[in-house]
Order: structure tokens, then C-alpha cells, then sequence
């Protein structure tokens, strides 16, 4: 293996973003250590010169099973310092570096744990059609319900490539599923496993990423970064749930994992899999134009019994503390049955809202248009844009009044309210501010799994692919945000969130229930997705899409810009527009434009932000484009103050 420093042109390029921290460093990729080992003129009458020193002639004889050591492994061996030191001033032995890289090849996977499952009928079709795909590149879409068994199929897959000496790349949404997945994983195989995530330490997370790329991991499992490790025997990728926003990078490098790992399986002619129980319309459209092989499972593996649902109209109730009583008498009658709840609400802190009921008065982030959350532990106001915190005042800024207020409800409200009404039973808080601490998450996760009764509270992070096979009510506090979203993927993301969480309850042999609290129960959305199933939502918003040529049946991009006032980012984006519309007249092209427009956070922390969105009907128009347009803006001159960047196929456009 050849050994180098990382090229300069290397360092700081959009690649070396997503690569391990040391790894960017100036520094050799591959740190050396002493080793020894006897040297080439010891032959036997050198032994027989020892006859004195047994333990000195022991070593060479040491040396003659293991031709060279380190100093740990000659200590553990039973040898000292001062052997290896008189061994050396004789010149018996002699010391030599080598690169701490220099690693074997993991072996070909010979047996696997007899714990593996029968497939039913379903499954066994999936896996089938995968395997007599073989070796090659091809794509296939797993669209299985919530505890179909998905993930049986990905291994016994994986078991066929393991066996061939070849490695799986498993790509995971959240750092919080990785240590389920390596258990899984490893009660199945006896073969080298490790984690890549931005959670690990540098130096831990640098030594993965080496022996991944020098092919001694059989099973690399990481979050959308893992993407890019090298690996020299690459037999499979794995994507699980494809349809999650976090596989997007957002900022800085802008990626998806998703599409990277199709694109890289083509090129390296590996076969890829995506899974998910709501797959996203762009893969639907994908699988319905044969892009994509489409294999699904519609029933529950080993015999679950999918939840019954109910939705609760709460457009006429006073909630208490975010609660109907109906919702409250079905979590006590699950608690007092022996199981477990879920209850989900995707909003972290006390409540979202600070206000003054005598003037009106609302906290606001100063560098972002945004209200300031309200946080109980500890006491604050923070800003979920920018991340700046304030001490909560004790009277009003404006008017000095008193009558300071909350208004709405998030985890930690829900939490206080909960371990009161339900006291002698464990609420589990699970959202960002509870799980930044190392291993929190898997602590708390283990106390779920001993089955015991709980209260499982939390936000998104729970609606991924997580396995609580206690869980017997998922209780969704309000379905309605999504309903209404700016975003014209708001009601996508609704649904596959509300579909993914509710897929919690009832995964073992208990049946479950999910109950939706609303203000809207007869919108066509929520009754379709409760009364149907998600398939049926994601055609009907496919027609809507379609009708609108929006994607999957168009491409955008989005042209971001953002300085110390909005007239810097306006203007800039002015320009910029003035390049493209010359640029579409001379091409004769049908791209549109919209805007420049602010965005709609205009203010996020200190910058101000606009927006400039392109629109083409295929990919292949707007890449031609895109050649072209970014190379003649960027020779646009910039203050110091302003930035621009693009966003293709962006997730969100706020």
C-alpha cells in the first residue's frame, strides 16, 4: 500500500469536507511503528552461541513462528526490554518501521449464525429477484411496510457477498441507528464490523475509515459521509430508510447520499438497494419509469398485525397541556396493560412561543425572523436556527408587565406534564437536547428495550427505524403542521413521517393502535393516508406534482444568496439572473426563472438571504445549463461580505 501525504489540492476541496478530520490534516495517512525482527545472518550456530542466554535464544526462536513484532507483542510473549536491547548491540535483531496501515484482507465469510430467518413468501420473492440480478449494477427499490422485514432481506443478501470476500456498505439516516444495526449485524455475522459517523472521535473515526479502505472491514455502516470511504472490494450498498431528508447535506458541500451511492454503484457495477416503508416520489418515479427495480412487501413479517388507527378531533376541545382526554384515557389503559407508549410531537423545548398577554409582546431571535423557544432545562430561550441563547426575562422588554406567558407546547412540556399525571411510571425523553451527552442515546434505548412500562417521548429521531417491540400505542400529539407547509414537499414529509412513527406500535406479537390528534380530520390528505395507505398518497400527490410540473417532473435549483443586507443579496442575485435569462435566450432553452425574491427566513443568524430558483423539465437540461451558467457567474466580483451558493434538487426552501 503506498503511503502519502494528502495532496494540497486535495485539502480543502468539496471531497475532503466529508473526509475524517485527521485525514485533511498535512500529515502522513499512514503513521509508523517499530517493529522487529531477527536478522539475516542468525542461523543456527548463532542459537547454539546462546546457550547461555536461553531466554535471549528463545526470542530468535520466537521470531522464527512470527517473522516480525512489535515491542507489546514480545513483552505479551513473555519477553523484556533489556532481551530485545542485548539482542540488538550483538546485531541478532534489528528494528524496522512499517505503515501501522499495512493490514490483511478479512476473510471470506465461511459460516453464518443459524438465527437467520425463514422468509415468507414476499420476502422470498425480494430476495430472489436480487440475487438472480448477481454481481452487477442494478438498483432496486424495497418498498415494504413498517416491521415487513426488510432488513432480513438486506442480510441474507449481504451473507452472499460476505461469502466472496466482498464488503457492504450500509448507509443509515441517524448516528442513533447505528448501534442496532451493528448488533444486528453482528449476532448474524462473524466477520469485521465498524461504525463512520461525525460522532466518533477523529482519531477513531480515522482508523475505521483506514482499515475500510484497506479492506479489512467486511461491513462498514455509517451515516450519508460513509459514502465516500474507499473500499477496495465493494460488493453491495445498502441505503435504509432512502427517503429521509438527512441523507441531504444541506450546507457547505451540498449532496445527497442517496444519489451518490446510485451513482457510485453504477460506476463500480456493484448492485445497490434501497429501502424504505415511504419511499420518496422521485424513487417511485424512478421505479415506475424502470429505472429502478421495484420489489414490494405489504404484509408484516413474523405475523404482526398491522395498527388500527384512530384520529381525534380536537378542532373544538381545550387540550390540556397538548392532551385530549381521550388520547390521555388510551395511554393509561395501554400503561396500565403492562406495555409501552410512544408519544411523538416534532418540537424540542418547553414551548415554541414567549409572549406578553397585556402588549403582545413576542420573544424574538434578533439575528434570525424567528421566535425564540422556550427551554426548561436549563431555564432559557434559544433560537433553533442560529443557536443563540438569553436568559427568559422576568417582565416584559416592552411594557414591563408581568404577565409573561407561554404558548404552545414542545418535548419538555409534554415531559413535565407526563410524569406528573403518570407518576409512577418512566418517561423517556428522547430529542436532541436529551441525547447530546456520549451514549446517552444507547442508554436510554436499552431501558426501552427491557420492556418494561414507559412513556417514550420524543421528536423525529423516533420515527427511524427504530425496533420497540413493547410499544403498543403511538400517540401523535399534532398531524397538522405539515398539512400546511410553505413547502410544496410539506405534505410528502408529513406523511412518511406520520406513516414512520405510527409503524412503531404493535411490531411484535401485541397488536398496536395509533391515535392522530387534529383540527382538520376530514382533510383529504390525513383521511387518504389513514383510510388507505401511503402508496395511495404518494400517487395521488404524484398527479398533483405532475399537474404542477414540479419534481419528480421537473428539476430545480436553487440559487442562494446571503450578505449584510438584503439589498447586497438581491442584487447579486440580479445579476445573476441578468446571466441566466442572456444564457436561455442564446440556447434557446425552456428553463424559467423565479424571483430573485427573499427567502422566506429572510434573516438567519446576522445574514440576510434571498432567492433565485431555476427550473428545467428534464436533468440532462438543466446539467447542459448549469456547465455554462456557473462557470460565467463566477466570474462575478463579491464583497467580502457576500456568499452564493447552489442548491440542486433542494429539499427545503425556506
Amino acid at each position: 500500500m503506498v503511503c502519502t501525504v494528502l495532496p494540497p489540492s486535495f485539502r480543502g476541496s468539496p471531497l475532503s469536507t466529508e473526509s475524517p478530520g485527521k485525514l485533511r490534516s498535512s500529515r502522513s495517512l499512514c503513521p509508523q511503528q517499530i517493529v522487529y525482527q531477527a536478522s539475516s545472518n542468525v542461523d543456527q550456530p548463532t542459537l547454539d552461541s546462546l546457550s547461555r542466554a536461553p531466554k535471549q535464544r528463545a526470542l530468535l526462536e520466537f521470531f522464527n513462528k512470527k517473522p516480525s513484532a512489535t515491542k507489546d507483542e514480545i513483552e505479551s510473549a513473555g519477553f523484556s526490554a533489556a532481551i530485545i536491547k542485548s539482542l540488538e548491540e550483538k546485531k541478532f535483531v534489528e528494528r524496522t518501521e512499517r505503515s501501522q496501515n499495512a493490514m490483511e484482507l478479512f476473510s471470506p465469510l465461511n459460516s453464518v449464525n443459524p438465527n437467520s430467518l425463514k422468509l415468507n413468501s414476499q420476502q422470498q420473492q425480494a430476495f430472489d429477484a436480487i440475487k438472480l440480478n448477481g454481481d452487477k449494477f442494478n438498483c432496486f427499490l424495497i418498498d415494504g411496510v413498517t416491521g415487513s422485514g426488510k432488513t432480513e432481506i438486506y442480510m441474507q443478501v449481504m451473507q452472499h457477498h460476505l461469502s466472496e470476500g466482498r464488503q457492504c456498505l450500509v448507509l443509515v439516516p441517524e448516528i442513533g441507528l447505528t448501534p442496532q444495526t451493528v448488533t444486528r449485524f453482528s449476532n448474524r455475522f462473524d466477520c469485521p464490523i465498524v461504525v463512520l459517523h461525525s460522532g466518533l472521535t477523529d482519531n477513531d473515526r480515522l482508523e475505521a475509515w483506514r482499515k475500510a479502505r484497506a479492506g479489512s472491514i467486511a461491513i462498514i455502516i455509517g451515516t450519508r459521509s460513509a459514502i465516500f470511504t474507499p473500499l477496495p472490494n465493494l460488493g453491495l450498498i445498502i441505503v435504509d430508510e432512502e427517503h429521509d431528508g438527512s441523507f441531504k447535506q444541506q450546507d457547505g458541500f451540498r449532496y445527497s447520499a442517496r444519489d451518490v451511492a446510485v451513482m457510485r454503484g453504477r460506476e463500480e457495477n456493484v448492485p445497490i438497494i434501497l429501502g424504505s416503508a415511504t419511499p420518496s416520489l422521485e424513487s417511485l418515479k424512478n421505479a415506475e419509469s424502470k429505472k429502478f427495480s421495484y420489489l414490494t412487501l405489504s404484509e408484516r413479517a413474523g405475523g404482526a398485525i398491522a395498527s388500527a388507527t384512530t384520529i381525534i378531533d380536537t378542532a373544538n376541545e381545550i387540550l390540556d397541556s397538548g392532551f385530549s382526554e381521550q388520547l390521555l384515557c388510551k395511554i393509561d389503559q395501554h400503561l396500565t396493560a403492562g406495555n409501552q407508549v410512544l408519544v411523538f410531537i416534532n418540537r424540542r423545548g418547553f414551548a415554541p412561543i414567549l409572549s406578553c398577554a397585556s402588549c403582545g409582546w413576542i420573544a424574538e431571535c434578533e439575528d434570525c425572523v424567528s421566535q425564540m423557544s422556550v427551554h426548561a432545562k436549563p431555564p432559557s430561550l434559544r433560537c433553533h436556527h442560529c443557536g443563540i441563547t438569553k436568559h427568559i426575562p422576568a417582565v416584559c422588554p416592552t411594557c414591563n408587565g408581568g404577565a409573561l406567558g407561554t404558548i404552545g407546547v414542545g418535548t419538555q412540556r409534554l415531559e413535565k406534564f407526563l410524569e406528573e399525571r403518570f407518576s409512577t411510571i418512566p418517561v423517556i425523553r428522547i430529542d436532541r437536547d436529551s441525547t447530546r451527552s456520549k451514549n446517552k442515546l444507547t442508554s436510554m434505548l436499552n431501558q426501552i428495550q427491557t420492556g418494561e412500562p414507559c412513556i417514550l417521548l420524543g421528536t423525529q429521531i423516533l420515527a427511524k427505524g427504530h425496533h420497540f417491540p413493547a410499544i403498543t400505542l403511538v400517540a401523535i400529539i399534532d398531524a397538522d403542521a405539515g398539512l400546511f407547509s410553505p413547502d410544496f414537499r410539506g405534505q410528502e414529509f408529513m406523511a412518511q413521517t406520520v406513516t414512520q412513527v405510527s409503524g412503531r406500535a404493535g411490531r411484535a406479537k401485541k397488536s398496536g393502535e395509533v391515535a392522530i390528534q387534529t383540527r382538520h380530520s376530514t382533510h383529504k390528505v390525513l383521511t387518504m393516508l389513514t383510510r388507505t395507505n401511503y402508496k395511495e398518497l404518494a400517487m395521488y400527490l404524484m398527479e398533483e406534482r405532475k399537474a404542477a410540473s414540479m419534481p419528480p417532473f421537473a428539476q430545480l435549483v436553487l440559487l442562494k444568496a446571503e450578505g449584510n443586507t438584503l439589498n447586497e443579496s438581491m442584487n447579486l442575485l440580479q445579476q445573476m439572473n441578468k446571466v441566466s435569462i442572456r444564457l436561455i435566450q442564446e440556447s434557446n432553452s425552456n428553463i424559467r426563472t423565479v424571483g430573485p425574491v427573499p427567502a422566506p427566513m429572510e434573516k438567519k443568524a446576522g445574514r440576510y438571504r434571498a432567492h433565485l430558483l431555476l427550473k428545467a423539465e428534464t436533468k440532462t437540461t438543466m446539467q447542459q445549463f448549469l456547465t455554462q451558467f456557473v462557470y460565467q457567474i463566477d466570474q462575478i466580483k463579491l464583497s467580502r461580505n457576500l456568499r452564493w451558493s447552489l442548491d440542486v434538487d433542494p429539499r427545503e426552501m425556506i
